[in-house]
């Protein structure tokens, strides 16, 4: 072969040797995409924050990006821009699967290792101005437990604006979720039972209200957490309201898993200097109270609706289903008649529940109708279905099964929120207001 053949051949080996995606390539992408969750001390079981950690996994990765379970994003790409959108894009695919391809090489040593968000204290928004600590939550190695609660008194003199929130979850295996609510003074809710000790109070009793009570004169929500939560601020001029001399309320669900253990969970608050110019609202009201899932049925359909009586803007949407949920979909029909995907999962995971939140809220006029179809598969097929045989309703078990769209909305921030609605939306087991917290010290007894 003439010399300048051989020269040619070598230059051709060397460029693909050189083009190899190594280890300098996968860095970025991992950084970007996955070390939020795979670090010491978060949610995923193995840290990815350097290359000998990752190395192992490199097979399992490849499988995991093109059958998209990881990152985990269940929503179909859309035209609304997500702020905390964890999906990889086709390079950052491409580039995973060729390293692994190649035999995952290391190449060059980098000189950069992996950053890793340093956070105060545990805290992912650095220390917050109010701390609310669960005193203790006693775990049972098995058994059903129902909902739980804690009053804290927040002692606050004046109204107070928060612009952020944060759950620092201590047994996360086992909290099915903690919901943090705002119960505002002279409210009906949980009204008369005991402060800063846990307890478990029936359905009905934590239905029950006064006559003509407004929605959020009543209770409003703060902010939940559950599997897949992220902690991120609203909005930069928005703030959620907690009026003077309201209480926090904790509620919670722990799902036992053979390992008995206490909980120490944590709940902070993040005041705002001063009064903003947006009121952010957490929204629980487009949900099927009603729906009943017959035997067997592998696609069955819950509808929930609910219309504007006033402009708004949507900042997030988080479909939320037990273990029977198979999709969720969540469009906007506006007053002209036009129709627009809000968000669309059409695989739901009840062990990544994420809430869905806009680089830019959406502006919903007037008249605006939310719907909002769930499918529940109860079939046998259904890997995860606690009882193909049973007709499964509305019941806060994991067992059970929920309908619900939780929205967060903004409007001014001296707007009236109980505005927001056409009509009085329907609560979960309300009746008229008759309290007695016996019934639910004799539950807390019997607890597992």
């Amino acid at each position: 072969m003439p010399i300048r053949c051989f020269a040619i051949v070598f230059a051709l080996v060397n460029t693909c040797a050189t083009a190899e995606t190594t280890w300098r390539d996968v860095q970025p992408v991992v950084e970007r995409r996955c070390v939020q969750c795979h670090q010491a001390g978060e949610v995923a079981p193995m840290a990815f924050t350097s290359y000998r950690q990752v190395r192992p996994f490199a097979k399992a990765i490849r499988q995991a990006v093109l059958q998209k379970t990881m990152p985990p994003w269940h929503a179909t790409p859309g035209s609304h821009q997500w702020r905390n959108d964890r999906s990889l894009t086709q390079q950052e695919v491409t580039t995973l699967v060729a390293w692994v391809d190649a035999g995952a090489l290391e190449g060059a040593p980098l000189i950069s290792p992996i950053r890793i968000s340093k956070h105060q204290d545990g805290w992912k928004l650095g220390k917050p101005d109010r701390v609310v600590k669960v005193p203790g939550f006693d775990v049972p190695r098995s058994g059903q437990l129902q909902y739980s609660f804690l009053i804290v008194p927040l002692h606050l003199s004046k109204d107070t604006w928060v612009r952020a929130a944060e759950f620092r979850i201590d047994q996360r295996s086992l909290v099915h979720h903690i919901n943090a609510f705002v119960r505002p003074a002279g409210s009906s809710y949980l009204a008369g039972f005991p402060v800063g000790e846990i307890f478990s109070p029936t359905v009905a009793q934590r239905g029950k209200r006064r006559p003509e009570e407004r929605v959020f004169d009543r209770r409003q929500l703060i902010l939940g957490y559950e599997p897949g939560y992220e902690a991120m601020p609203w909005l930069e001029q928005g703030a959620k309201l907690i009026p003077a001399g309201s209480d926090l309320i904790l509620e919670m669900h722990y799902n036992p898993n053979g390992q008995p253990a206490i909980d120490h969970s944590e709940f902070g608050l993040y005041f705002a200097d001063r009064a903003p110019q947006l009121r952010v609202l957490a929204i629980d009201t487009l949900r099927d109270l009603d729906f009943v899932i017959p035997p067997k049925n592998g696609s069955f359909d819950s509808h929930a609706t609910m219309t504007l009586a006033r402009p708004a803007r949507l900042l997030s949407v988080q479909p939320h289903m037990h273990v029977r949920g198979k999709s969720m979909l969540v469009v906007a029909v506006y007053p002209d008649g036009k129709k627009e995907t809000l968000i669309d999962v059409p695989r739901y995971d009840f062990n990544w529940q994420t809430t869905y939140v806009l680089t830019k809220p959406l502006d919903l006029p007037v008249g605006t109708r939310l719907e909002s179809t769930a499918a529940f598969d109860n079939s046998p097929n259904n890997r995860f279905n606690p009882d193909p045989a049973a007709a499964v309703k509305w019941g806060d078990q994991t067992t059970d099964e929920m309908h619900i769209a939780f929205l967060e909305l903004v409007i001014e921030a001296s707007g009236d929120p109980e505005q927001l609605f056409k009509s009085v939306p329907k609560m979960v087991g309300v009746q008229p207001l008759t309290a007695s917290v016996e019934d639910s010290k004799a539950a807390l007894a019997k607890r597992p």
